[in-house]
């Protein structure tokens, strides 16, 4: 085969291996003539050339491994005439004579062609396909009988079904009732006769008022003219924008009642009304104020079931007394409760819906306001961290507190202030301080730590307000802001334009003092992590402010004075974890308590380095104590499981009292109210309970000497 182009070229592709094709190879010296046929092949000048196959290497090792192959068999091409050209060279004339090149599409290959199932009307299989679709929709209409419809049953296969969960907020149901009396309902429906009555005589009056302004003159005279239609549909476009917009104004007049200042005053006295309705026995029973009891009310309620139960015991009473029984009369407290058990009884709870789940971390009663409680919440635990919040709680609405403060991190302590009863000191878990004012019913705080270079780095443990000489109040003496924190610094806070702090102390850790044993070596001295000690709480002297307390978390106890900031005046040790409170006794100012993580509660005395009595009743963490502010000889104590009573007067082995708390919760902190005989526990759960201490001894001059 020759390919030629246009101008009689000669374009056939050359073999690439020639052989002359007369040659015959056998199969045995196959692999010798293709040396031979090869040769023969680079000397050819013939103008016709042969070409044969000539096996490989490979193909004859094919062939001995397979000995019962085919037979030989020689396979050759026809001739093929080639013609020789002269290849001549390219002129630069050639080079710059233009060539045409036409370029013409190939075949479309289609890789995917899906028949349509709709056809145009307009095209040729339009009437071919009308008429199958008419053949179809017959065999449909004939389905019944006919021997062309088969039914089969088909069986397809179904998805897994999936289960998808939607997240949406918690609908809320709220039963609302409304009391409606006689005469209201005589109201309203004499009003509901009156309105159509008075919407047809007011539409017939504008509508003859309407009519008679329609006049005209004929030959001098006034002649009535009839009423325009336009009239009559204005008045009725009128009358519908007019009740359309009655609802609107009430409901703005509504809004504006609400929001104005007297009906909040209206609502904050009446609130207070049913407060004290509510919680009058409770109230009666904590200022120990006799209850009243209106003959003339009956409640289902268990309060005032207990209240009656009261008054008819007071009543017997007052009867066997009048009979002859005056003996009774003369009885010594002491006697009364060996006959009696003291115990706590509940009044109620401070919790709303803001507190539950908060732990209540400190309380504070007003300097100024006996009735006024601040409560702080915020957890003690680092993995349990969330916002916290002080709260300002009235013993006249013990459902929902006076003020609120957010926080944005938990409250660790917060104390109110004696020279201003407004301010609030708060302390907080990230070691800033907040001062608050409970006066102003904006939640921001008034001052800020944030910006003090000198601020806590630890959580601050405990803050106090302390009044100390050398003031220029009327009385002599100035007020100042202490606080411990966990970084090892006693500081004093300075109130100015913002909040700074000064060093009173820096709490160092001391090594325990071991006894050698006799025979024992010399023991290694331990290197310390760090040089300061985390301060856990503090408490200054009732008399002499200038000295004070300090309790840190490896378990001492150390005496410091203001005036020195260098070294401890005296080191008590005695407890095995960290110390959560010290206390003076307010009576005896020489005795101090305090409470820690090793179950106890120890009785000191300042003159002496070694515990006088140590109370352990339970094997749990004592996180509060506090001193009577009646009794120089009872204390109460809060552990995790129980609140306890101690009457040292009466017993130093087991309390008084003891109240065990829910399963769920944990006692975190106490406080004896000021002017009655009445405690205040708090828990984990941000419950603040208020107990009454009934049938405990009085104090007696007598037992306190004792006890001294």
């Amino acid at each position: 085969l020759q390919v030629f182009d246009e101008e009689g070229k000669d374009v056939t592709p050359h073999p690439l291996f020639r052989s002359d094709p007369n040659t015959v190879v056998p199969r045995q010296g196959r692999l010798l003539a293709s040396a031979a046929s090869s040769g023969a092949a680079g000397s050819g000048d013939s103008s016709s050339t042969s070409l044969s196959t000539a096996p490989t290497t490979e193909s004859a090792r094919d062939e001995i491994a397979a000995p019962g192959s085919r037979q030989d068999t020689t396979v050759s091409l026809p001739d093929v005439q080639v013609r020789r050209e002269e290849i001549k060279e390219l002129t630069e004339d050639d080079l710059d004579r233009i060539v045409d090149i036409y370029l013409t599409e190939t075949e479309t290959i289609w890789i995917l062609d899906v028949p349509s199932v709709v056809v145009s009307v307009e095209s040729e299989d339009a009437g071919r396909v009308l008429e199958r679709n008419r053949i179809y929709a017959d065999i449909c209409k004939n389905r019944p009988g006919n021997d062309r419809l088969v039914e089969k049953m088909m069986q397809t296969v179904n998805g897994a079904a999936k289960n998808k969960e939607v997240q949406c907020d918690k609908i809320i149901v709220e039963d609302k009732g409304v009391t409606v009396t006689s005469w209201d309902l005589h109201d309203s429906f004499n009003v509901a006769e009156a309105e159509p009555t008075s919407k047809a005589e007011g539409s017939r009056a504008t509508t003859g008022k309407s009519s008679k302004s329609h006049t005209t003159k004929e030959h001098g005279q006034n002649v009535p003219g009839p009423p325009h239609r336009g009239s009559t549909t204005s008045i009725t476009i009128s009358e519908s924008s007019v009740l359309t917009r009655i609802p609107e104004e009430e409901e703005c007049h509504s809004e504006a009642i609400l929001t104005s200042e007297n009906f909040q005053q209206d609502l904050f006295f009446m609130e207070r009304i049913l407060m004290e309705n509510i919680f009058q026995p409770k109230l009666a029973a904590y200022r120990q104020f006799p209850v009243l009891i209106d003959p003339d009310v009956t409640s289902d309620t268990s309060d005032t079931a207990a209240a009656v139960k009261e008054a008819e015991q007071e009543e017997h009473d007052k009867e066997k007394k009048d009979k002859g029984e005056q003996e009774e009369e003369f009885i010594d407290p002491s006697i009364l409760s060996e006959v009696v058990p003291p115990r706590l009884e509940r009044l109620w709870s401070y919790i709303c819906d803001l507190t539950n789940g908060h732990s209540v971390s400190s309380m504070a009663w007003s300097k100024v306001n006996p009735d006024l409680l601040a409560v702080g919440y915020g957890a003690f635990d680092f993995k349990e961290q969330k916002k916290g919040l002080a709260c300002c709680w009235s013993l006249k609405n013990p459902m929902w507190p006076e003020r609120i403060f957010r926080c944005e991190h938990g409250v660790t302590a917060l104390d109110f202030s004696m020279a201003s009863p407004n301010l609030l000191a708060v302390g907080m878990y990230n070691g800033s301080v907040a001062i608050y004012n409970v006066r102003s019913c904006t939640t921001a705080a008034l001052l800020d730590s944030g910006e003090s270079s000198n601020k806590h780095t630890g959580p601050v443990w405990q803050l106090r307000w302390v009044e100390q000489d050398g003031g220029t109040t009327e009385d002599g003496k100035r007020e100042r802001l202490i606080c411990i924190a966990a970084d090892g610094r006693v500081t004093e806070w300075l109130i100015q334009k913002r909040l700074d702090c000064t060093d009173l102390m820096k709490i160092k850790q001391t090594q325990s003092e071991k006894k050698k044993l006799p025979g024992e070596k010399n023991r290694k001295r331990e290197d310390l992590i760090s040089r300061q000690a985390a301060g856990m709480c503090f408490d200054f002297h009732p008399k002499d402010t200038n000295f004070y307390l300090a309790g840190t978390e490896e378990g001492h106890i150390h005496k410091c004075s203001c005036s020195c900031n260098e070294q401890f005046l005296q080191t008590y040790r005695g407890h095995k974890g960290p110390v959560y409170k010290v206390a003076w006794n307010p009576f005896s100012t020489d005795m101090f308590l305090s409470c820690s993580a090793d179950w106890s509660v120890i009785l000191w005395h300042q003159d002496s380095q070694t515990p006088i009595l140590t109370f352990t009743s339970t094997t749990t963490f004592v996180h509060d104590i506090m001193w009577s502010p009646k009794s120089a000889s009872i204390f109460a104590a809060a552990n995790e499981s129980t609140v306890e009573i101690w009457d040292l007067g009466v017993s130093i082995f087991n309390p008084v009292i003891s109240c065990f708390a829910n399963p769920r919760a944990k006692f975190t902190s106490v406080l004896f109210a000021k002017n009655t005989d009445c405690l205040l526990v708090g828990d984990s759960k941000g419950e603040v309970s208020v107990f009454e201490l009934q049938n405990l001894a009085a104090p007696d001059s007598e037992k306190v000497r004792c006890t001294r």
